[in-house]
Formats: C-alpha cells, sequence, structure tokens
C-alpha cells in the first residue's frame, strides 16, 4: 500500500493510529444506534455515567446534532483533529446517518480527519462509498478467523435481512471482514484491526488473525482485553491481565505493528488519549 502524503499528515494528527499523537483529540459522534450482530461481550448501555466502555453512550444524535456538538467541541477543545464513528451500534447498520453527519461535519471542515468503526460484516455493501466519502482511517473488529471460533463468539448476524446464527454466521461475518479488509487498504484506507482477547474462546488464536489481517493490508492490530459485562453471555468470564495482554501484544509485534495506548472509549468520548478521564463523556483533557 502506497501511502499519499496527505494521508501521512492526517495519520500523524490521529492518537489512535499514531501513539506520537497524544497531543492531538479526537471526539467520538454516537450516531449509530443500530447494531448487525450480537456479540456474546456486549452490553449497549445508553445513559450509564460510571462506564467507560464501547458501546456505551448518555445519547443518541442526529447528523444535524452532530455538526453543532462538533462546532462546540471545537471551540472548547485544542487540537481537536479526528471525528470518529464508533457506535453505540455499528456504523454501516446506520450508514445513511453516518454518510449524512461526515457530509454536514466535512463541509464546515474541511480539514477534518474522519475514522469509523465497524464489525465489518456489512463492509461489502458499503466499502466503496466508504472510499467516496474520503474516509481514510477504518477500525474492524476481528476476533476470529475460524467460523467454529466465531461461532461462540457471535449469537447471531444480520446480513442482508436474513439472520444467521452458528458456524453458518462466523463464516459470512469473517468472510466479509477480510473482504472489505483487502478492498479497504487496495484503495488508500488505513485499516486497524481490533481484536478482542477472551480466554477461552480466541487466546489461542489471536496470532493468526493478525497474520491473516496482515496479509490482508492491515496496518496495526490493537488487541484489547474483555471486558466482562453484566447480562451477557460472557459476564462470568475470566478477565484477561494486563501482563497477558503485553505478552500477547509482544508476541503478535513480530508480524505488525500493536497499538498500546488503546483506552477502549465509550461511544460519545471526547479529548485527548492520555490523562485522567479522557475516554469520558464530553471530558476535556
Amino acid at each position: 500500500m502506497n501511502i499519499s502524503m496527505d494521508l501521512m499528515n492526517k495519520t500523524s494528527k490521529h492518537p489512535c493510529y499514531s501513539e506520537k499523537a497524544h497531543e492531538y483529540a479526537r471526539m467520538h459522534i454516537p450516531v449509530a444506534p443500530k447494531c448487525n450482530i450480537k456479540c456474546n461481550y456486549c452490553n449497549r448501555k445508553y445513559d450509564c455515567q460510571n462506564e467507560s466502555r464501547p458501546g456505551v453512550t448518555s445519547s443518541v444524535m442526529t447528523p444535524e446534532k452532530a455538526l453543532k456538538h462538533y462546532i462546540d467541541m471545537k471551540e472548547k477543545v485544542d487540537k481537536l483533529s479526528v471525528v470518529g464513528i464508533a457506535g453505540p451500534g455499528d456504523a454501516l447498520a446506520n450508514f445513511e446517518e453516518v454518510e449524512k453527519s461526515i457530509e454536514l461535519i466535512k463541509a464546515y471542515d474541511e480539514e477534518v480527519t474522519f475514522c469509523l468503526s465497524t464489525n465489518g460484516i456489512a463492509l461489502p455493501d458499503y466499502m466503496k462509498q466508504i472510499v467516496e466519502l474520503g474516509v481514510n482511517h477504518v477500525t474492524i473488529t476481528i476476533n476470529a478467523i475460524d467460523p467454529e471460533i466465531a461461532a461462540n463468539i457471535y449469537k447471531f448476524v444480520i446480513y442482508r435481512g436474513i439472520r444467521y446464527q452458528g458456524v453458518e454466521a462466523g463464516r459470512i461475518i469473517i468472510n466479509n471482514q477480510l473482504e472489505g479488509l483487502k478492498f479497504l487498504a487496495m484503495n488508500n484506507v488505513l485499516v486497524k484491526v481490533n481484536i478482542v482477547y477472551i480466554k477461552g474462546e480466541n487466546e489461542d488464536h489471536i496470532e493468526e488473525v493478525v497474520k491473516k489481517t496482515k496479509e490482508l493490508g492491515a496496518c496495526m492490530t490493537n488487541i484489547m482485553p474483555l471486558i466482562p459485562v453484566k447480562n451477557t453471555p460472557f459476564e462470568r468470564k475470566e478477565r484477561v491481565t494486563q501482563e497477558e495482554i503485553l505478552k500477547m501484544r509482544k508476541k503478535c509485534e513480530k508480524h505488525l505493528q500493536q497499538m498500546y495506548h488503546c483506552k477502549q472509549c465509550r461511544a460519545d468520548a471526547v479529548g485527548r488519549l492520555n490523562g485522567k478521564g479522557c475516554c469520558n463523556k464530553k471530558e476535556i483533557s
């Protein structure tokens, strides 16, 4: 992948893609409430002041509200360089709202960098539009490349209006994720792959995920510990220690660049990735 100078410049100011960009801030706009899969570790609570994790937000915004919020935060947050769409559901399950939000904010500020996070199941349907929108950074959560392992992680997936379960669901989501990753990487989009480290499910498989995603053009992987959440099938899963996460990242670093500074932020987070409370709702650090 040949990275343009413009993309290199944008990446140098993107705190999730460059650890050296810690002086720059990002904001997540929660414009994507719907989701098209059910992960066994996910509970999308909309209003939880005391939780900072993916899927949590205090409210869902319309594209117009997201623009107003961006304008407000741009005045208050120094070096706000990135707008991300990371939920509380999946960006591509809400593509109309996501597209409009990006267009409105881009019309106001041509310099801002956009990124979005997705589970990837709908990538074959939207990957061309992502490129056409000018989104240069995409994060795909890929927890397995073996359908049998994936079948234990996802309760079900919905693709083109049809609900799938078990190994068939695993096969569909993996095929779509990998197809989308390859296409985006070939079209000058930097793709980061998130992998949730789940004890008893994929810990012996993570290195294979890293190898495969590198082969298809991923620029880095972000191996994150499972956060056991109440009222989910994985609520009693053993927590992954910081030592175990570090060991896994070091093991996989020989294949592909690893992210060490992820804070597993809320869907409405604002601020820098360093400093106390940086991932809380509308936190300015």
